[in-house]
């Protein structure tokens, strides 16, 4: 995750009345996404979910202070 304005080959979409921007094609492949803001010992960050890492078996856990306990995939 990254802080970012839309390009025209961006999805914008709203979860929890946060705005998010992703790549077009990004966004039809793992969709559906949900995004939640979680905190654990590990740290404090975002839990994102879609359709690219629920057979993985792991969530992908952006995090300014060091990650929340399991890898992107």
């Amino acid at each position: 995750m990254a802080l970012d304005g839309p390009l025209a080959s961006d999805e914008i979409f709203t979860e929890q009345g946060v705005k998010f921007v992703i790549d077009k094609k990004l966004f039809e492949d793992a969709k559906p996404i949900s995004i939640d803001f979680i905190e654990s010992a590990m740290g404090a960050g975002f839990l994102l979910k879609s359709a690219l890492n629920a057979g993985a078996g792991g969530d992908c856990c952006a995090s300014s202070s060091g990650g929340c306990g399991s890898g992107c995939s």
